[in-house]
């Protein structure tokens, strides 16, 4: 049997129960199997054959459960449209109830605010009826009508708890407006409930809002994977440079790149050198020499050099096309798990509603008469005692508090499922560039070998690298800035791309390159073997320096720790969280890093697939597992964890991919984040008891 993949989108789900409902209509289909419902990406995938459905009968299937089947975009700014329509959408109806809400609220607490009613009776009794309807049956309408779908699935969640809360209010309060005689047991007239229905339905279509706001950010990550390669590219056809739109490259087409570019497809470099930044795949802030013969990547940032490669990637084949793929499936596999309060509502109400049954057969059959009325009364008065506003209120009010707190320590959280899993991580995965070290290249070392100063040193240097382009060459720029240092003119500045570069300084000639560059030169470099080591031995890289043919120095650049890791991952220690580092840079490097901080096990040279691969293994081990990153290599193994922290000066993909945003960038924060995880979980769960 043949089968095809299908991902649609759906629309419309709120909780686990609506996940189990299209999953459950979509399995009833003829020739569809394998159905995988997200919650979080609003999509459903699956396995069909087509001589038994197609896509049309498929999205048929999934209207039929209720919920509104959509086309999964290519395009970034079309998701981005759809998203900002519902989110339109979602304000809108809060702001209606909010403005139906207020006048009710108004009325009803007039005589016990000021002492007097606001309305003469019965007509502020009749303006609340007229204000509420609206709120409930109009704007709330989406709360009824996935109570009415949850009942028809035998379940129930918080729409069934608050339509049954609501509505009980507001019939109970209807009959007290209109029949007030037919409820009214002894004397004085039965009091009514508008305001407690129209403030409920308010309160929740804000949470409503506010989730739909921050599963929009989500969605974001994606988008901008998608709109991060060109849109044209360079292609030789015929012996002649003609520009074409990347959809239509092909594999073996020559693509031209000129310096500062980013490559539209993955290839192999047949003319030319350069050196390129692939810090959204490996994360590693040093670019990376290709010469002939070297794989490059699409999304990366071309260098100073030109270069020609052949096209062996284009589409949905190329690097970054995985990446997007393994972020969506990464947010698939992680769908948030059920709410707490869900949890408790598909007990809660069919128990309030056998109580409420119980009460109403006591009081009929034992109580004083009219027993009908006392009955009646006290069936009500159980429904609307069992509304929602304590079980719906507990969760959002300890979120409240728990992520207002860590916004005051730099640690911002999206959503309360974060805090919930934060509270039981048993394992810390840190991405190593940018996360553990700065992630910018920096001097860390200088040595004069000729008596001179290691001032005067940096200054001829940052002399020639101020006419370079080359990443390490702001490094030692920046490192004169920061000293205050007088740089000379350089004149007759020349670049070898991969080697090194040299000028004229205050009449001298100075040649700054590889250790290779200066044995071409006759350099004697045997002076600089210690220094070289001790700068090898820390993983990072030599720039040889010469002053007329002879050996003046070395400076050593590379990625410094950031000054609170070591800390931080004592912290973790502490808390009894192993703690494990992960990184697509060399063997050598990765170790010296986790040597300086404490971490004992290192995954090097793992790319994006990999780091995903590696965090899935840990939590089918039974792990819980947090993940902190800041690079778009990152985002897919952001979105697998259970957790996933974003440093706050990182890509903006990674701060959408992952739940936790770090400010500050310190990793005291992932720190924080836990100890406020499990403040906030018990606090919750103390609260849905009482």
């Amino acid at each position: 049997m043949v089968t095809k993949k299908l991902e649609i989108g759906v629309s419309g789900m709120t909780c686990a129960a609506c996940v189990r409902r299209v999953e459950n209509f979509l399995k009833k289909g003829e020739g569809i199997s394998d159905v995988t419902v997200n919650l979080a990406t609003e999509s459903a995938t699956l396995l069909y054959d087509p001589s038994l459905a197609d896509a049309d009968a498929i999205k048929n299937l999934v209207a039929d459960s209720g919920y509104k089947p959509f086309d999964l975009k290519v395009s970034g700014e079309d998701e981005a449209e759809r998203r900002g329509k519902e989110q339109k959408t979602a304000l809108i109806k809060f702001l209606l109830a909010f403005a139906l809400t207020a006048p009710v609220m108004v009325i009803a607490m007039a005589e016990t605010i000021a002492g007097e009613a606001f309305f003469p009776y019965p007509f502020g009794l009749v303006v609340q009826f007229a204000l509420t309807a609206p709120v409930l049956f109009w704007v709330g309408s989406q709360f009824y009508i996935g109570a009415f779908k949850a009942l028809k699935s035998f379940t129930a969640d918080m729409n069934t708890l608050v339509a049954v809360g609501t509505f009980s209010a507001f019939g109970y309060s209807t009959v007290a407006t209109f029949a007030p005689n037919l409820i009214s047991v002894g004397e004085g007239l039965p009091p009514v409930y508008f305001e407690t229905a129209a403030m409920i339905i308010t309160l929740i279509l804000f949470g409503k809002y506010l989730e739909i706001r921050a599963k929009g950010r989500a969605s974001l990550a994606i988008m901008r994977l998608m709109d991060l390669n060109p849109k044209m590219a360079r292609v030789i056809k015929d012996g002649n440079e003609t520009e074409v739109a990347v959809a239509e490259v092909r594999i073996g087409d020559i693509v031209v790149v000129r310096p500062g570019e980013a490559l539209p497809v993955d290839g192999i470099i047949v003319r030319g050198l350069s050196s390129v930044n692939e810090s959204m795949v490996t994360g590693e802030s040093m670019p990376v020499e290709k010469k002939t013969g070297d794989k490059v990547i699409g999304g990366s940032i071309n260098g100073t050099g030109a270069f020609e490669f052949r096209a062996t990637g284009v589409g949905a084949q190329t690097v970054l096309a995985q990446i997007v793929r393994l972020v969506r499936e990464a947010q698939g596999s992680k769908a948030p798990a059920q709410k707490l309060a869900d949890v408790i509502a598909s007990y809660f109400v069919p128990i309030v509603i056998l109580i409420a049954c119980a009460t109403f057969f006591v009081w009929y059959t034992m109580g004083p008469e009219p027993e009908f009325i006392h009955a009646l009364v006290s069936f009500v008065a159980v429904l609307i005692i069992a509304c929602p506003c304590a079980l719906g209120l507990a969760t959002p009010t300890a979120i409240m508090v728990g992520t207002g707190k860590g916004a005051e320590h730099g640690v911002l959280i999206k959503n309360s499922e974060a805090l919930e899993n934060a509270s039981r991580i048993n394992t810390v995965v840190l991405d190593k560039t940018g996360t553990v070290t700065t992630g910018k290249p920096q001097v860390t070392m200088i040595y004069a070998n000729d008596g001179s100063s290691t001032v005067d040193l940096l200054r001829l240097t940052a002399a020639v690298e101020k006419r370079s382009e080359h990443p390490l060459a702001y490094a030692v720029v920046n490192e004169a800035k920061e000293r205050g240092i007088d740089v000379p003119e350089a004149l007759d500045f020349k670049s070898t791309t991969g080697a090194g570069a040299c000028a004229l300084v205050e009449g001298c000639e100075v040649v700054i390159g590889t250790g290779k560059l200066m044995e071409s030169r006759g350099v004697d470099l045997v002076n600089l073997h210690k220094a070289v080591a001790k700068i090898t031995e820390r993983a990072e890289t030599p720039l040889y320096v010469s002053k007329n043919g002879v050996c003046a120095g070395v400076i050593a650049v590379g990625d410094s720790v950031k000054h609170d890791s070591a800390n931080a991952v004592e912290a973790l220690h502490k808390m009894g969280m192993e703690v494990i580092m992960i990184t697509g840079d060399n063997k050598a490097t990765a170790q010296a890093v986790a040597d300086r901080v404490g971490i004992e096990k290192v995954l090097a040279e793992v790319m994006p697939n990999a780091k995903v691969n590696a965090i899935k293994k840990l939590q089918i081990e039974g792990r819980v597992v947090a993940m902190v990153g800041d690079g778009i290599n990152d985002a897919p193994s952001l979105a697998q964890a259970d957790v996933g922290f974003a440093i706050g000066a990182g890509t903006d993909i990674a701060k959408e991919a992952s739940d936790i945003t770090l400010m500050t960038g310190s990793l005291m924060g992932v720190v924080t984040a836990f100890r406020l995880g499990s403040a906030t979980l018990k606090t919750i769960k103390q609260n849905l008891f009482w």
